[in-house]
């Protein structure tokens, strides 16, 4: 039980966080740095987001609560937020987006914030993966559950921190088309993930309605 749960975690984790895609953007952000800048704009990004996922891990539904909000509700509405996400990998719309983002910052570009935004916010630690792991969250059992989520999630932001020192020569090795390839694979992987999500929310708001 515990191995599907940390295979099912990383797979969403990796595919909502998409450490591949950000590679290129990490480039176009940090065009024009030394390379030890761009090692240390890579670790504060990296160590950031962990920071704040790590948040919402353990006080994630502690929130929900607070606000009123039922785990199948936050079940569903982050299920379909989710499935836009892998919609907009799977037509492309996604990296676009993300694109634009960045070149956003680009005209004022200061490479001591840039780590925060858009690197950190919204682009590693943005509403989908936030919702995530929320979600993963709620399937944790008990503390071992929540522990293998938080190895799971150190594992990703690993493979983020690699993709982002490795940046140059994974445009190069990859190319265009092995990229779209890639994120669209994910996107339909997502798409899964995410309607497994909506449909047990569901099903647990059936189940909390008061028998007539």
């Amino acid at each position: 039980m515990l191995t599907e749960f940390v295979a099912n975690a990383f797979a969403m984790l990796f595919v909502t966080i998409d450490p591949i895609g950000l590679a290129p953007l990490y480039l176009a952000i940090t065009a024009g740095a030394s390379a030890a800048q761009k090692r240390s704009i890579a670790i504060k990004s990296v160590g950031l987001s962990a920071f704040l996922l790590i948040v919402f891990i353990f006080a994630g539904s502690s929130v929900l609560s607070v606000m009123g909000i039922s785990q199948p509700a936050f079940r569903v509405a982050g299920g379909l937020l989710l499935f836009i996400i892998a919609v907009e990998m799977v037509f492309e719309l996604r990296q676009k987006r993300k694109a634009e983002s960045a070149e956003k910052v680009a005209d004022t570009h200061d490479l001591s914030h840039v780590a925060v935004f858009p690197l950190a916010i919204p682009l590693i630690s943005g509403p989908a993966s936030i919702s995530a792991v929320i979600l993963l969250e709620q399937q944790a059992d008990g503390m071992t559950g929540l522990l293998a989520l938080v190895a799971v999630l150190f594992l990703v932001l690993l493979s983020v921190f690699v993709m982002f020192l490795a940046a140059s020569k994974l445009e190069r090795i990859l190319g265009p088309t092995a990229q779209m390839i890639i994120t669209r694979l994910f996107g339909v992987l997502l798409a899964a993930l995410s309607v497994q999500f909506v449909a047990d929310g569901i099903f647990q708001l059936i189940e909390m309605q008061p028998a007539s």
